[in-house]
């Protein structure tokens, strides 16, 4: 277990110390509050966290372009956290959401909409598949 631990800010009256990785993240999986699907998986680091317990919308750390982005900020699709959970070992996070639209940059509902196995060919296509599929029918 990695014990570069970091206690939460503004958990409510029992916080728990957080288990931050060497370069100083942990991953957060999005799920909407209500239908429990899961929708994304981003970085947060503490000022993350931070901004996100301020203002109640997910905020990330973006490992590409080495900056704090506020999800949805551009194309609205915010996602307003509802409640921040984390598991056993203290090192992921699990944040309940309201979208307010799509929660991935595609334009799914949710960035998990590929099946990798078992691999069925009777699953229905994705929205973005179908809109592609009629592009090329046209």
């Amino acid at each position: 277990m990695n014990e570069n631990r970091t206690p939460g800010r503004d958990m409510g009256p029992t916080a728990i110390p957080l288990t931050y990785d060497d370069r100083g993240l942990i991953p957060a999986v999005l799920q909407d509050a209500t239908t429990g699907e899961i929708l994304m998986m981003a970085w947060m680091n503490e000022e993350a966290l931070q901004l996100t317990l301020e203002t109640r919308e997910a905020h990330f750390w973006s490992r590409s372009r080495q900056m704090l982005w506020h999800k949805g900020a551009t194309s609205g699709n915010v996602q307003r956290v509802t409640e921040i959970w984390v598991d056993c070992d203290a090192d992921v996070l699990l944040l309940k959401v309201e979208p307010a639209g799509p929660a991935c940059h595609t334009g799914e509902r949710s960035c998990f909409y590929r099946r990798l196995w078992p691999r069925d060919e009777r699953v229905a296509m994705s929205d973005t598949e179908a809109r592609d599929r009629k592009g090329w029918m046209r």
